[in-house]
């Protein structure tokens, strides 16, 4: 395991990563025994660990382009730039069906519609290939040395933890588990995923690290799982509360479980001490641990990893490479939803002409990688600043404009300088700062200051369009007024271009919510379908605009 944020050394090069991961192999081969091991990382918007790597945007973008076969290209892109690096499996997707955007993970969750985020699945094919026609029923594939290993995660109902607290209590019937949370566990099984990962959290009270029922009695008996069940990073330690308070418990209650291979970056000496004596103490029967083996095998075995254990040099330049880059940018443009288009039906802001005087380009986020990359970006909680290879929107912006177009950057403007400045129109960039997991967890939902009085100061002085760049909707209500055009960019990743292309026309708005957007964080959890559903923007909603040569054309 290569968690986030890990690295052999700062700005890595491909080839730099795929020695370590060779190095890691070397080494298992020189045992008795010679089965090669399988390195996996977080590859989760692109492999997002690596400098210069291609990141995509996140799973909410995603969600919004309603595209299914982006996202499968996706994936495949995806799988070339793992196998860049040596590394065979990534621990993606994840198909929480997030039904509450205070988790901190809610960016990495499709949609809070369960039938969005089983379209998504759609990357399980893209990372891993397609399962031929004649395949096994519901078997694990990968083909071949150009696709990785997936990973559907977390298994289950991490998207509905109470108030969106991460790691916490999923609570909730049978019916509403299985209706809401499971289908796209079944859809990825049906597309031959080789390995599911617990959750950190909690069904009813019971840890899903020890859940007897749904790990080994529904996914592996009644659905007839093959591929191979891991934990989630030092997930078996928060058993107990606090963690590691009885660990031999949490060894026994974990693997009885039905998990098959554990995450153990630190402890793994005590970890196999402990193991090793419950099942020489008949504690766990070697049936388990059998059973735990001939499915890690299964999987080498498909993969081929036996034939072809270390890194392939001839996809060493299939990292950030110019095709994946170009998929990357239309997946920016197909994930924007607008929101707002003119302060009345009749004179809609979008697109913006590129022949203008003077264009005022404001915010936090107009110029800064790690912000418009959000979390899982170099490090595991992500990074503001100019952290990765790639095109910021300020620079779209620069590119896109006419060349005698004045562009002026000001990340937050006073009023004297926007009466001053004598602008056409202005773009506004603002939004959350990176996190991921608990540390984004959120009851306000509110953007970075200043990111409010940016849009304030702004847009009482200039026609002005504000691009919100976040992880999920965000408190906007009191200032929506203000504005005569509101772009919902979720975290886009590496390819700002992609949203300069819809800003100006060349493309046309196509996204539509994946989430509802909230008037009030008092709203929440506030769902699709929920009795009382009163939203600022409903589910599905966005609105559409032509290329400006089809507009030009009428």
């Amino acid at each position: 395991m290569i968690g986030g944020g890990t690295a052999p050394s700062p700005r890595a090069s491909a080839e730099t990563w795929m020695d370590m991961a060779d190095d890691f192999q070397r080494g298992a081969l020189s045992d008795r025994l010679g089965i090669p091991i399988l390195v996996g990382v977080d590859a989760i918007h692109g492999h997002n660990n690596v400098y210069n790597a291609t990141m995509f945007p996140h799973n909410i973008g995603l969600g919004a382009t309603g595209d299914p076969d982006l996202v499968k290209r996706i994936g495949a892109a995806t799988a070339l730039e793992v196998r860049a690096t040596g590394i065979p499996y990534t621990f993606a997707p994840c198909i929480a069906v997030c039904r509450d955007p205070r988790w901190g993970r809610c960016f990495e969750s499709y949609s809070e519609d369960h039938n969005t985020v089983q379209q998504m699945t759609e990357i399980i094919p893209g990372l891993q290939g397609d399962v031929p026609a004649n395949y096994l029923t519901n078997f694990p594939y990968v083909n071949g040395r150009t696709k990785v290993a997936g990973c559907a995660k977390h298994f289950v109902g991490d998207g509905g933890t109470m108030n969106g607290i991460d790691e916490y209590n999923t609570v909730i019937d049978w019916d509403g588990l299985r209706n809401i949370h499971m289908p796209p566990y079944l859809d990825s099984i049906r597309k031959g995923v080789a390995t599911i990962m617990i959750s950190y959290s909690s069904w009813n009270g019971k840890k899903m690290h020890t859940n007897y029922d749904l790990i080994t009695g529904y996914l592996k008996n009644k659905l007839k799982f093959k591929g191979f069940v891991i934990s989630d990073s030092e997930g078996i330690d928060r058993i107990t509360t606090p963690p590691r308070a009885n660990y031999t418990y949490s060894v026994y209650a974990s693997i009885h479980a039905g998990i098959d291979m554990v995450m153990v970056p630190y402890t793994y000496v005590e970890f196999i001490e402990e193991l090793t004596s419950l099942v020489k103490r008949n504690i766990i029967p070697m049936s388990r641990i059998d059973d735990a083996v001939e499915r890690i095998l299964r999987i080498k075995f498909i993969m081929g990893l036996f034939e072809n254990p270390m890194g392939d040099r001839t996809l060493l330049n299939q990292l950030g490479s110019q095709e994946h880059r170009e998929l990357a940018q239309e997946a920016v443009r197909k994930s924007l939803v607008l929101l707002k288009n003119g302060k009345n039906d009749n004179e809609p802001l979008l697109p913006l002409p590129k022949k203008a005087r003077k264009i005022l380009v404001a915010g936090s986020h107009a110029d800064d990688m790690g912000n418009q990359c959000g979390g899982w970006t170099i490090k595991w909680h992500g990074q503001s600043g100019n952290i990765t290879a790639g095109t910021t929107i300020l620079s779209a912006v620069k590119n896109t404009v006419d060349p005698r177009t004045e562009v002026v950057f000001s990340e937050n403007p006073d009023k004297e300088f926007l009466k001053s400045g004598d602008f056409s129109f202005a773009i506004v960039v603002v939004g959350e700062l990176p996190y991921s997991e608990f540390v984004g967890d959120s009851n306000t939902l509110t953007i970075a200051e200043p990111g409010y009085s940016t849009i304030t100061n702004v847009c009482e002085a200039v026609k002005c369009v504000v691009v919100i760049i976040s992880g999920r909707p965000v408190v906007i209500e009191p200032y929506l007024e203000k504005m005569d055009a509101l772009v919902a960019a979720w975290l886009p990743g590496t390819e700002g271009q992609g949203v300069t292309d819809v800003l100006f026309g060349d493309y046309g708005f196509t996204g539509k919510l994946a989430r509802t957007w909230f008037r009030t964080v008092d709203q929440l959890p506030m769902n699709v379908g929920d009795p009382h559903y009163d939203p600022l923007f409903p589910f599905g909603y966005g609105l559409m605009t032509s290329p400006r040569e089809v507009i030009a054309s009428q």
